[in-house]
């Protein structure tokens, strides 16, 4: 499921662990693991506006250990270094 965070903007992301919808097994926790990286995993931020998708490289149990602010923060972060 889904972790949903609402920026400043008013632009709600939608982030997910790669590879999550797949299904349930080792094998996809394995695929959405960042290589050489214990305990660190790809996680893609889709937002409802124009902005364009980021991919995270966060912590494991990012779902419940990353504050909301922490999350944007990580999402913004991104965004320029993409840019």
């Amino acid at each position: 499921m889904p972790r949903e965070v609402t920026d400043a903007d008013g632009i709600t992301w939608a982030c997910v662990q790669a590879y999550a919808g797949l299904s349930e097994g080792t094998e996809n926790q394995a695929a959405a693991q960042v290589s050489g990286e214990d305990d660190t995993y790809w996680v893609v931020c889709t937002p409802n506006g124009g902005a364009k998708s980021v991919r995270l490289k966060l912590d494991g149990e990012w779902e419940t250990s990353y504050s909301d602010d922490t999350l944007l923060q990580e999402i913004s972060s991104q965004q320029q270094q993409d840019d």
